[in-house]
């Protein structure tokens, strides 16, 4: 159960119904997921948030379905179910296989597990 309510477009004030309508018209959606119905009772956060996600999701040096692998393997090991759900998705609605969300999560599992011993063990560097 959230901890704040969801905001739905009907009961929105002007500057939510602004960024959820550019939310559905960059992703080309009829209507907002949970995140952003949850952001909106403060305005200024979900504003924020999504002019950061268009610009850091956006293609770039990475292509959009290595940003959704990436954002698959840091939302499971932040332990965030609702992110790794909904970018798995997104994945997938990209071309991601079964293979590449499994090997992701393989790096990013492997990667704690390294991170965790080299910090136990102090592991002086030497690259």
């Amino acid at each position: 159960m959230p901890i704040m309510p969801l905001i739905e477009y009907a009961g929105a004030n002007e500057e939510v119904r602004a960024v959820f309508d550019d939310i559905k018209r960059t992703r080309n959606v009829e209507d907002v997921n949970n995140f952003w119905k949850v952001l909106a009772n403060h305005p200024p956060t979900l504003r924020q948030v999504w002019e950061e996600v268009k610009q850091v999701m956006a293609p770039g040096a990475l292509d959009p379905l290595t940003k959704e692998l990436i954002y698959i393997a840091v939302s499971a090991t932040n332990g965030c179910e609702y992110c790794t759900t909904t970018h798995t998705a997104s994945a997938r609605s990209k071309g991601a296989t079964e293979a590449q969300i499994a090997e992701a999560l393989a790096v990013a599992a492997l990667a704690n597990k390294t991170n965790r011993l080299a910090n136990g063990y102090r592991v002086p560097v030497d690259a």
